[in-house]
Order: structure tokens, then sequence, then C-alpha cells
């Protein structure tokens, strides 16, 4: 069994008190059984998530609606379940969507798996994003220094030049400087 899906599983059945309704879920092989928990109104989120989750790792695309809402749930083991489906999924809005999350100032509490989902992607939406979410991020006490770091990592691992200018900036806080650094070693000089 993948990792990520026994650690989702584990986190549902204590979630779910182990019912009838979950063992079912875990262990059908039918997609259009899942499919239907995502539209049944009355389905516990649990159920959604991970008839969701199954749906994301098998590429049905029905899934996606759900994984989104997820990525942007106020419970972070909820996001990264989202995040790891929706990497898997294929399905050509997730990248739109997830830096339409990543850069949602009102959202931003949240942003932090959108910012990893779109650095495994590396879709041409990723560098964008991720310069626009750090730049915001810059802001003399911005809480989110988590975000920060993660955008800054991420544009290393990205390597794109464009991102160099942000990064430069980034050198000047203390909780940034030491992965500005590493990041701006990571792009390829320009000749």
């Amino acid at each position: 069994m993948d990792e990520e899906l026994r650690s989702v599983t584990e986190r549902l059945r204590a979630e779910s008190g182990g019912p009838e309704a979950y063992e079912r879920l875990v262990a059908t092989g039918d997609q259009d059984e899942l499919a239907a928990v995502l539209t049944e109104p009355g389905q516990p989120l649990w159920a959604r998530e991970l008839a969701a989750f199954r749906l994301g790792l098998a590429g049905d695309r029905r899934a996606f609606e759900s994984l989104v809402l997820l990525l942007n749930h106020r419970d972070p083991p909820r996001c990264a379940s989202a995040a790891y489906a929706l990497a898997r999924l294929g399905d050509p809005r997730t990248a739109r969507a997830a830096a339409a999350l990543a850069t949602n100032e009102l959202r931003v509490a949240y942003a932090l798996h959108p910012v990893r989902l779109l650095v495994e992607l590396r879709a041409p939406e990723s560098v964008p994003a991720l310069i626009t979410t750090l730049r915001r991020r810059l802001r003399p006490h911005d809480p989110y220094r988590r975000v920060a770091l993660a955008c800054v990592e991420g544009l290393g691992a990205l390597g794109d030049a464009r991102a160099a200018p942000v990064l430069n900036e980034a050198l000047a806080h203390p909780v940034l400087a030491e992965a500005a650094v590493r990041a701006l070693a990571r792009i390829p000089k320009r000749r």
C-alpha cells in the first residue's frame, strides 16, 4: 500500500470511528461508488476526503473539485493529502487552481500546500505564482514565514532565472536569508 494512502486511511479511520461505511469505501474498487460519495448530500467530510483521495490516485478527474476544496482546508493533514492526490491526478486544471490558492491573500494562512504542489507540478504557472506569493511575504512583520520559506525553497528547486530578483530581496530577511542563498545558487547564471 502507498505510504500516503496508508497514512490517510489511518487518520480517516480514527476520524470516522471505523464504521461499516468507512470499511466499504476503503475496500471498494468501484470508482462510480467513490464518485457518488462526492455528490450525495449528507456525506461526512472524512468520507468525501477518502473518496476524493482514492479517485485522485486512480486518475479519475471527478475528484478534482473536491480535492481543490480540500487543498484549501484549514486542517493541514487534509491539505497535504489533497496536494498528494492532485499531483497524481493528471488534471490540466490543477496548476491553475493551485496558483489561485497560493496567491489568494485572503487565504494565505492555508497557502503552504498549494505552494508545495506548484513546485512538484513544475507547471508554467508555478514560478509566477511563487514569485507573487513570496513578494507579498517580504513585507515587514508578515506572520506567514513558513509560506515564504516554502516559496524560497521552491523557487530554488525550480531554478528559473525570473526568481532571482525576489530571491535577492529575500536575502534581507534573516529567517529567509540562508534558504535564499541556496536558492540563488541553483539558478543558472546568465551569460
